[in-house]
């Protein structure tokens, strides 16, 4: 991620975010075109400054754009059904669905295991569905809420 991405400092933990807001960069990622399901990835950055091994397993990410309209957090099973189904895919092959979603998974942020100062940094994506579960065109004001750490914390994405 470039250094001019949306940050905080919560003291023993920091957080980056970027959305990721063009087709090409999902369909180049992914090999899917995530906004024409209604999907925007977001890609966290999570950094251990010190202390103790930090639980992740409360923390809890909400989006929200410039009207106040919330975003919902899906899933990767969730996200990947949606892909299929805005591609029209109904038939395929078990061993490529298996493969996507492994490929797929392998982006997600891990939140189920504690970040230690020996990890350093955990990097992966949150996707979000968009409010009217329509195909996700330029959103502005977006706004990633942080919550369930001892203190809150809001990032302006874009």
């Amino acid at each position: 991620m470039p250094a001019t991405v949306a940050s905080t400092n919560l003291g023993s933990i920091s957080f980056r975010a970027a959305p990721m807001l063009t087709d090409e960069e999902s369909q180049e990622l992914f090999e899917a075109n995530l906004h024409l399901a209604g999907l925007l990835p977001v890609r966290v950055e999570i950094s251990h400054n010190s202390g103790e091994a930090i639980e992740l397993k409360k923390i809890r990410f909400r989006l929200t754009d410039s009207a106040g309209t919330k975003w919902k957090a899906v899933s990767t099973r969730q996200a990947i059904a949606r892909i299929l189904k805005a591609n029209g895919v109904s038939l395929y092959n078990p061993s490529s669905r298996k493969t996507f979603e492994q490929e797929f998974r392998a982006y997600e942020l891990n939140l189920k295991n504690p970040l230690t100062h020996n990890e350093g940094r955990r990097q992966g994506f949150i996707v979000f569905l968009s409010p009217e579960k329509t195909p996700v065109s330029s959103p502005r004001g977006l706004v990633l809420s942080i919550e369930g750490l001892a203190q809150p914390a809001t990032l302006n994405l874009n």
